[in-house]
Order: structure tokens, then sequence, then C-alpha cells
């Protein structure tokens, strides 16, 4: 494989091959230089496979006979049946086509392309699978465009000796700016490809990250934040404000569905003050939807109550995830490792020929790379290129380690010698454990809550979650203390009477309604055994029976409940007994008979 393709392998994601786009395009921009970049796509690219030209491009490549053997058996006598109208026709042969869905394929696939790639003096090619990246950089975008016409006609000759093709419908173009150029002209020369004019793109998305000229984030997360609200919109009517899905189940969709959703891209980009606060909002929603409680909950509690962290913590979290899976993967595989400074402790000395130091060779460039152990400055400088923002990430949490340990070593040459791998992966687990910390101990820090919340944030659900949502709601309302007890007054009425409504000795806190209440003791003394103490280190917060047992003691006498809900009535044959009818109750609630 070309040391410029991702994809297909472990430690080779989207990702990568877009921090190397953007270092490149940054770096080849320090001189002054007009930077252009050509997005081509391989049409039909697994159904194109030959199998006789893999048959030779393995054998060139050194690998063994017998796996060229499999690899032929595995591609050869195969055969295509088409059906009309569910009439299967006559078998015919296929001389061409890897099966998609097999897990050798792509590999297959990448193996199959790596000839298309050659080295651009002052420029890069990089791949994704089935999509390329030309970038070349001179004096003028009109420089750029007729260079990159020469490139494709070049690139288009390799590809029809494999017999592939371009997608000519998926092609664009796209000339960087720097921000000091946002007042100067756009540059509109198109390029012809094939009898066509492909005019630069103001927007454009490859591999689900958008770009813009100028690099600015504003555009990528205003799309991933509308296509996060529509997949809200379709799971919020799964669990309905006081019925439905339990939390648990609640935060599982949101980590899951929308998380991925709205972050996708937010390893690469930072969104900026305005578009972080449009985020924010929407996730308060998420949050309050999973907790099912109140707007007036101060948002601190509300993180904490729903196990969702802050956005901005959360953007946080996965570029520290992201720059620590860099930094020890293989640099001879990963492009964007190999482009780490050299006093960056990798196991393995190899970098890019065509990184900062190459492509900007003979030019008066005013980028100097970031020693690891320099403190990067913040602001960051403009001489400071992406990679090195993403060194610089992992300091904090590599202290101590003279060298970093290597992922997915098995993709590296064996003359290498590396330490055992099962070393290297625990102490790559116990580097993403100190990252995990850290989130903790910045969202505790940077996100504080009210000094009568007393509940540290966690990273994982809470027990009480996975009981039914209204139940669980409650729970969560009370514990922030922002509910229908008498003694959490709302913004609304600030001086409304905070004493018990049902024995009026004093408050009607969360403690009082549940642990001294005389109103509530005959329910108290036969359903809440071994309940004593509702503070953040109760063995009640830990415990599924006795959390039952709260949930039991709860639904029995109404605490917390809406008071338009339940309307208590005393039959005169039992003045000892409170009957209480439900209205509008949720399903699964019936009249219960209060001590």
């Amino acid at each position: 494989m070309h040391p410029n393709q991702c994809g297909s392998l472990p430690g080779l994601s989207t990702y990568d091959a877009c921090l190397t786009l953007t270092n490149d395009v940054k770096t080849l921009q320090r001189p002054r230089l007009k930077v252009s970049s050509l997005f081509l796509d391989i049409k039909a690219g697994f159904d194109n496979v030959d199998n006789s030209t893999l048959a030779r491009i393995l054998r060139e490549g050194g690998i063994p006979p017998y796996l060229v053997s499999w690899v032929s058996s595995f591609l050869g006598e195969r055969s295509c049946t088409l059906i009309f109208q569910g009439a299967p026709g006559t078998p015919a042969p296929v001389n061409v086509g890897a099966p998609q869905g097999s897990p050798i394929s792509p590999l297959l696939f990448l193996l199959y392309v790596a000839p298309l790639h050659f080295g651009i003096r002052r420029g890069l090619m990089i791949s994704y699978v089935d999509d390329f990246a030309l970038t070349v950089a001179s004096l003028s975008y009109h420089g750029n465009i007729r260079w990159l016409q020469e490139l494709y006609d070049r690139f288009e000759k390799k590809a029809s000796r494999l017999g592939v093709s371009f997608s000519v419908a998926k092609t664009e173009l796209i000339h960087w700016r720097t921000p000091s150029q946002r007042h100067s002209p756009k540059c509109v020369s198109p390029i012809q490809i094939k009898g066509e004019m492909f005019h630069p793109s103001d927007s454009l998305r490859w591999l689900g990250y958008w770009f813009t000229p100028a690099l600015d984030s504003s555009a990528h997360f205003s799309r991933r934040l509308a296509l996060a609200q529509g997949a809200f919109a379709l799971i919020q009517r799964l669990s309905p404000p006081g019925a439905g899905l339990p939390p648990y189940l609640c935060h599982r969709l949101a980590t899951s569905l929308v998380v991925p959703i709205l972050l996708y891209g937010a390893d690469l980009f930072t969104p900026s003050v305005g578009t972080t606060t449009r985020l924010d909002t929407f996730w308060c929603k998420v949050q309050r939807w999973t907790t099912n409680c109140f707007s007036a909950m101060p948002t601190g509690i509300l993180s904490v109550e729903s196990c969702l962290q802050p956005i901005s913590l959360l953007i946080n979290h996965r570029q520290r995830l992201a720059a620590l899976r860099v930094v020890c993967s293989p640099p001879s595989v990963n492009p964007a490792t190999a482009r780490l400074h050299p006093s960056f402790p990798s196991l393995s000395a190899h970098r890019a020929p065509d990184s900062s130091r190459a492509i900007t060779r003979g030019l008066s460039s005013v980028y100097l790379p970031l020693h690891r152990k320099t403190p990067r400055p913040v602001p960051p400088m403009r001489n400071h290129l992406p990679i090195d923002a993403v060194a610089h990430r992992t300091i904090p949490f590599t202290l101590g380690l003279s060298r970093m340990p290597m992922i997915n070593s098995h993709l590296v040459c064996p003359t290498l010698t590396l330490p055992p791998q099962s070393l290297m992966d625990n102490a790559y687990s116990a580097l993403k454990k100190r990252v995990g910390e850290t989130l903790l101990t910045e969202w505790a820090s940077l996100f504080p809550t009210p000094g009568y919340y007393l509940h540290p944030p966690a990273l994982s659900p809470r027990p009480f979650m996975g009981l039914g949502k209204f139940v669980a709601g409650r729970l969560h309302q009370m514990r922030a203390g922002k509910s229908y007890l008498a003694a959490h007054p709302t913004w609304r009425s600030p001086d409304a009477d905070t004493s018990c409504p049902r024995c009026g000795l004093e408050p009607e806190t969360f403690e009082h309604a549940i642990l001294s209440c005389p109103s509530r003791q005959h329910s108290r003394s036969r359903l809440l055994h071994g309940v004593t103490d509702l503070g953040p280190e109760a063995p009640l917060w830990t415990s599924l029976p006795l959390l039952k047992r709260l949930a039991t003691f709860i639904g029995v006498t109404s605490t917390g409940f809406p008071p338009t809900m339940f309307t208590p009535t005393t039959p005169p044959s039992s003045p000892g007994v409170l009957l209480v009818s439900p209205q509008g109750a949720p399903p699964g609630f019936s009249c219960f008979f209060v001590g």
C-alpha cells in the first residue's frame, strides 16, 4: 500500500485523511503560495477489480505466491445471474469485480489502486478507499488549474491501465484561502475535465467533512446540527414527557445516535463561539428529554443528572482521543502520524518524505515546526500547523513516558524491534483512561453546580435511570431541587409557601418528603426498609432493590407528582385511609390507598 492511502485498515479513518489534507494545505500557504485541490471519485471501484491485474500487482509487491493464488481463487470462477420480474436468467461468468460485503474486498481494492498514487512536488495526493484528493500549490490559481489538468491527464492514464475510471459528476474543485485573503477577490477559474467545466466550490463535502476555502468550521457544524435535529425529532416520539422509554434508554439513544451525528468532524474542526452556543441549546433539549426535567433547571445540574457531558467538553474529549490515536499509530502506515515533528517520541523514527519540510524546500516559509516540549501559545500562532496542535493535546497525558506506545503494530515491517503488543496495548489503555479522568475533572471544575446540589458527575447512566420514565423523572427533579415539592419554588412563584402541604410541620424538601414526613409514615414503614439517607454517598443510589422500594413509595404516596394529576379524598367509612384518584395518570398507574 502507498503511505498516503487511508481506510479499510485498523487505525486509518477519515480523520487521518482530512487531517493530512488540512495540514499540508496550511503548510503550503505559509510561503504565500496559492493552494488548490481537485477531488475525484472512482466510479464503481469494487466492480472493476481485474483478477489478473491484481495478481500481477501482488506479485510485484512481494506477496508470497500462495497468497496470490488464494486471492486469484477467491476472485475467479464467479458468475452473475440477473432476475427480471422474479425469473432468474442464465448465469453468466464474471471476470472482474470484488464481492462487496466480504471483509477482504476493501483491502484488495486498496492494493489494486495503490499504483495510482504518485508524488507531487509542492503538493499532495491523499486517498480514502476510492476517494482521491489532488492538492497543488503555485504562485497563482491559474497556474494551479493548468497543473491540476496535467496531473489529471496523468492520473487518468494510470487508471485506464487498471481498467477503472472516475465519476465526472462527483468531481469538485476548491481554491483554498487564508484568513488574510477574505477581502481579496475570489478566484473563479474553472477546470475542464472531459469537456465539462467545474467551477470552484464555496463549500464541498469530502468524507463527511464540509470544507470551505478558508477552512471555516461553521459550514460543517451547521449541517451536522441540522442532521442531529432531524434525528432527534424522530426519537422524541419514542419517549414523550412522562411516558415512553426510561431515561437509561434515552441516554443510550443520545450517546449512540445523536452524538455521532452532531459531533462527526469535531475531532478535526473546532466550532466558533456562536456555533457552540447553538450546539449547546440543542444539547440542553436532549438532556431535558432524557431526564424529563423542567426548563428552569440549571444547565450544570441538568448535565450531571442526564450523565451527558456539556458539548464543549465532548468536543475536547473527542479531539484528545483522536490526537492520542494519531500519535500512537505507526508513522509508516498513518500519513498524519508521519507528519509529526521528529522530536516526538515515537517508537519509529519514520517521517513522511512529503512532509512540511519537503514540500516547502527552497521557499521562504515562516513555518517553524513546534518542538514537542515547547509550550503551545494561546491563542496559537499562525506559523503553527494542525499536526503541531494535535501533538500538543497529548502532552498532559504522556508526561513521564520516554516513548509512545504503538497500536496496530502488526501493520509495521517486522524488521522494526518493538515491545510486546500486549504491553503497548495496556499502555495505550492507560493513556485513554487518563483522558477520561481529565474529562471528569474538567466537568466538575469548569461547569460547577449550585451549592445545594452535591451529586458528582458520572460518565455512565445512574442505576435509577432504569426505572420507568415517570418515576425516574420525579427522582431527577427532586434531586435537582426543581420539582413539584413545595420547597422547590419556581421563578414564577419565588414567594410561595414552602411548608409541606400534608403535615405543615417543615418545608417539603426531598429529604422531608421521603424520610421524615409524618403523613407518609405508614407507607414508609411498609416500603422503605433500609432507606435512611439520600446524600450523594448513600447506598440507595447504587442498590437496585432499594431503588425499586423508593419507586414504589413515590408511586403510592404521589410524592413529587403534579398537583393537578391526583385529587385526594377521604371516604367516610375509613377516616384513617386516604384514597387517591388519578386524573390523567400515566399508563400503569391506578388508585392507591395511602396511610
